[in-house]
């Protein structure tokens, strides 16, 4: 059991509603989320969204014992390849792609009062970095940008 002075209540409740959390597993190329504890978890995946024709910025709740695809390598293969043409920003913003938030019970974005992931009590980000290494690649090959990219682009 880890302890944090910094936390609070909110946070000490949700903690004790995650139960067994979350299993993520790498099949075929592609990561899945299962929900494993009683309640649901909440993921942001800019990558499934393509895939399954939602706004980028959408937030899929997902039950318990749900499996849900939130990354496919062969789709981020194609997204890149498709960017290349479009230049160093284009492929830059692919970043956005390897990164994947999820909330525990506590859900955020459109359909909720918070608005951002780091609103809720309990989250985490992952960075996927085969990805992120083939948008570095990628990057590299280009050349740098006519337009400087920096933390506040």
């Amino acid at each position: 059991q880890l302890s944090n002075v910094s936390r609070n209540n909110t946070v000490e409740k949700t903690r004790k509603h995650i139960g067994r959390g979350v299993k993520i597993s790498f099949e075929d190329n592609k990561v899945y989320i299962e929900c494993l504890g009683d309640s649901a978890v909440f993921v942001q995946s800019r990558n499934s969204n393509k895939e399954y024709g939602f706004h980028p910025s959408t937030v899929v709740k997902i039950q318990s014992g749900v499996k849900l695809k939130i990354f496919c390598h062969k789709l981020f293969h194609e997204i890149l390849t498709q960017q290349l043409t479009e230049g160093y920003e284009a492929v830059f913003d692919l970043t956005k792609h390897c990164m994947i938030r999820m909330s525990f019970v506590k859900g955020w974005g459109a359909d909720y009062h918070r608005q951002d992931v780091t609103s809720t009590p309990c989250w985490v980000e992952m960075s996927l970095n085969g990805p992120l290494q083939w948008v570095d690649k990628c990057l590299k090959y280009i050349g740098s940008s006519k337009n400087p990219i920096s933390s506040v682009s």
